[in-house]
């Protein structure tokens, strides 16, 4: 009764347009949103490796340095799901532009930023900007192209969002190394200025979509507070021990109040910031938790991955993006083929395991990783990792939406959208909190079976013993150093094994899910379906 009530009460935004002319400038339009969306996803990660130069010119601590990037996920996060909404009530033409829009000039901000608090508002300002660039793209790229070429439009998006966070610590560290850490805001002007010329002159707005007559406050406000504290959650959870302390323990009761509240009010209004009644679609509602647990473990495994080779190995962010580069260009190629060939695939299941089947080999390799592991040995683990995720992005995301009616594209794109950044937030918390918790244990049971007076670390210590006598220390201070030493090594070791036993977890977590396609009534994309129905 609900939905009836509110698709009477809606009212259409735009007339009709001719079939010929919505298809006339697809390509212009699939460069515009996807450079959007490569610019929100990388200024997700770009930040990161300014955050020493940061603290040193804005005088913070590592504590409050990190709200640069807290604040910006939060913001984010919170806008993609009402991006729908507000695409429909502006009209997705004026809401990309003024987005994009919003996005440069906080950008510009960013960079002009005097003070710590100066740049985290205007982060948050970015953020909002930047939470229409994902959903709202992929939902316009589906009617930007004919049924026969959707993979084509989805395949070039799909390339952005997985090019975009590997880029950022690449892209980010060459821009330190050679400027300073405003240009790493600054760059977004130029590209974004393009994208939103493109986007003001190709975008139509949707022919499917309807524009509420009122606003739903209390539901933004609901969904503010649900996305987040569980966002805030996931990323000062391992900072504070988690539950262990009262602060998080807050933040979880919040969460779980508020997403009830959200839930029942959004099924009992009129007009819903967030239609839940599209999880009723058993394609739409299985898509999002294999989408979480893709997120789970894409993310988790970029994040653990720059951590040990920076910390272990010794690499700078340049370097360490280097060595991601071919993973990252090998999903890209993987995802053009693909798209070009996806009205071909009758089923995209079986596509989908074997792209699950070849990012579990990756982790499998990757964690037989030691110390000795040179750059060269990451090369073709980190391209298997890249054909991977190209094969499971595209029918993943296509077969998820496949069964919806073209006026729920955009709140399926959208909660697919919200569950992967979700999910990539959740992995990147627990991969953090194992990644502690398995070296404290690893080296605890490294120590139990490794004495100072076993003839192994005898012989290991009287070795750095004399061979800092030898540049000149005294006998009794380089015995002390020498212990110090083998302590560093036994703790290096410790956080090998651990770094192995988290790889093999994240490849896990797309294995454990596979199951779930059982549930689909098809394996057909939404292309095969569209051409079907055409």
């Amino acid at each position: 009764m609900a939905t009836a009530a509110f698709r009477a009460a809606a009212t259409p935004i735009i007339p009709a347009v001719e079939a010929d002319d919505r298809y006339k400038h697809k390509y212009a339009i699939a460069i515009a949103v996807t450079l959007a969306a490569t610019l929100e996803l990388l200024d997700t990660s770009i930040v990161n490796v300014a955050i020493p130069h940061m603290m040193g010119n804005l005088g913070a601590t590592l504590d409050e340095i990190s709200w640069v990037s807290v604040s910006y996920i939060i913001a984010n996060v919170i806008v993609i799901p009402m991006s729908p909404w507000l695409s429909a009530y502006f009209g997705r033409k004026n809401y990309l532009t003024g987005s994009i829009t919003l996005f440069i000039v906080a950008s510009m901000f960013c960079g002009a930023a005097g003070s710590l608090g100066g740049l985290i508002f205007w982060r948050v300002i970015q953020g909002i900007g930047g939470g229409a660039l994902l959903s709202t793209a992929q939902s316009t790229l589906w009617e930007a192209f004919p049924p026969k070429e959707i993979g084509i439009g989805q395949a070039m998006f799909g390339v952005g969002v997985m090019v975009g966070p590997t880029l950022g610590p690449t892209v980010g560290g060459f821009i330190v190394d050679n400027w300073s850490w405003p240009w790493i805001f600054y760059i977004n002007l130029p590209l974004g200025i393009i994208a939103a010329m493109l986007v003001w002159t190709y975008v139509k707005d949707s022919i499917h979509q309807e524009r509420a007559e009122k606003v739903d406050w209390l539901g933004i406000g609901l969904l503010t507070v649900t996305v987040g504290s569980v966002q805030w959650m996931l990323e000062r959870g391992e900072r504070y021990d988690w539950f262990e302390s009262p602060f998080v323990s807050g933040l979880g009761i919040v969460f779980v109040v508020s997403l009830a509240w959200l839930i029942w009010h959004e099924l009992n209004t009129d007009e819903p910031v967030i239609n839940f009644r599209i999880l009723k679609d058993r394609q739409l509602a299985t898509g999002v938790v294999m989408g979480a647990l893709l997120g789970f473990g894409l993310f988790g495994s970029v994040f653990i991955l720059p951590v040990f080779l920076q910390t272990l190995h010794g690499f700078t962010a340049n370097q360490t993006g280097m060595v991601i580069l071919p993973g990252a260009i090998a999903s890209a190629i993987t995802m053009a083929i693909l798209g070009r060939k996806a009205r071909s695939i009758p089923d995209g299941r079986p596509v989908i395991v074997i792209g699950s089947l070849l990012f579990m080999l990756c982790m499998w390799q990757l964690a037989q990783m030691t110390m000795d592991t040179s750059q060269a040995d990451l090369f073709w683990p980190l391209v298997v990792r890249g054909v991977g995720l190209g094969l499971i992005f595209i029918p993943l995301n296509s077969i998820a939406l496949a069964s919806l009616p073209p006026r729920d594209l955009a709140q399926g794109t959208g909660m697919f959208n919200l569950m992967r950044q979700l999910g990539g937030s959740m992995g990147i918390a627990v991969m953090a909190t194992l990644l502690s918790r398995f070296t404290k244990e690893k080296k605890s049971l490294l120590a139990e079976h490794l004495s100072i007076t076993t003839p192994d670390a005898l012989a290991r210590i009287d070795a750095y013993t004399h061979g800092l006598m030898a540049k000149g220390m005294s006998a009794s201070v380089a015995k002390q150093v020498a212990l110090t030493m083998m302590d560093r090594t036994v703790s290096v070791q410790a956080s090998v094994l651990a770094f192995s036993r988290v790889y093999l977890l994240s490849g896990l977590a797309l294995l454990i899910v596979l199951p779930l396609m059982f549930f689909w009534k098809t394996g057909k994309g939404r292309q095969a379906v569209q051409m079907d129905a055409h």
